[in-house]
């Protein structure tokens, strides 16, 4: 697992990176933009997660699901001029939808895998310094909404072993008394849930939390670097709209597949796109040469 610098910027800084991503992965359907999307969304999943992690979500989950998600759409959507063949009954299977099937398999994934590296870089404290002035309730929410997931498993392991010790796991005695063993788990779990809540709650409200003229104690400050990442950010972000308001992005599966002719101008706002989606990995690649370069003087 490589050391993940990117995380280490301002939190607006990350943020922004991830909202402008996120919002091109959802909307950009040209394969050029996708693949270059998904490939820097694996590659830098992969580095913050370690190889073998790493590639046991993206191999073994994601691309299983894109496989799925890319042959089911032919099956329910026949549009098209180019028809391939036709199924049994009577339904035809197109070039265009096979198409169509790929590329909205291959942008749910890759804004599944985003969201994914999202939730390793953009940690709750860092959305509740963003948006804990503005919306401190909702940021609140959201940052707990975050950390259900990892933290219930945990609990949910804890309960379980707990049960197992004095002979209530699932995985004992008949289906009726297996049944009742999940049930008490669960409602331990919901117990547990219900009293965390409540705690934190609680405790933010002991604190002032959402007060108005509460102030908080921050380890994050904007410097020179944060400043160059941000400008660079929205320099690429502004090349990539304006090619996107020419027509660069844009791609037509039905009725036949059409999109625009690569020029130039394509070229640049490809280019500016890949450095884009690929911004966390070059940061990351550079102080790792910069470290080794240290410590080859040492």
């Amino acid at each position: 697992m490589m050391y993940d610098s990117f995380s280490n910027f301002h939190p607006i800084v990350n943020f922004i990176y991830f909202l402008a991503v996120l919002i091109f992965s959802m909307f950009f359907m040209h394969p050029i933009f996708q693949i270059i999307a998904l490939i820097s969304a694996i590659t830098y999943s992969i580095m913050i997660k370690g190889l073998r992690k790493g590639i046991r979500f993206n191999i073994i989950y994601m691309m299983p699901m894109l496989l799925f998600m890319a042959i089911l759409n032919p099956l329910f959507n026949h549009e098209g001029v180019t028809i391939l063949f036709y199924l049994k009954d009577g339904n035809p299977i197109t070039l265009e939808s096979i198409f169509y099937g790929i590329a909205s398999a291959t942008m749910f994934i890759t804004v599944i895998i985003w969201f994914s590296c999202y939730n390793a870089v953009m940690t709750s404290d860092k959305f509740i310094y963003l948006f804990g002035r503005i919306i401190p309730s909702l940021s609140l929410i959201f940052s707990m909404t975050l950390r259900f997931v990892p933290r219930y498993i945990e609990q949910i392991k804890v309960i379980s072993n707990a049960q197992k010790s004095i002979g209530r796991d699932l995985s004992q005695g008949n289906i009726i008394r297996r049944a009742k063993n999940g049930i008490k788990v669960l409602s331990i779990m919901t117990t547990w849930a219900l009293e965390n809540a409540i705690e934190t709650a609680d405790s933010m409200r002991s604190r002032g939390y959402g007060l108005p003229g509460r102030t908080s104690f921050s380890i994050f400050s904007f410097d020179n670097r944060d400043k160059i990442g941000i400008s660079a950010i929205l320099l690429l972000v502004l090349v990539i709209l304006t090619g996107a308001f020419k027509g660069e992005n844009t791609i037509r599966f039905f009725p036949s597949i059409k999109f625009s002719e690569v020029t130039g101008f394509s070229l640049l706002v490809y280019l500016a796109y890949l450095i884009l989606c690929m911004m966390p990995v070059i940061i990351n690649i550079q102080e790792e040469v910069k470290w080794k370069s240290i410590e080859s003087r040492i």
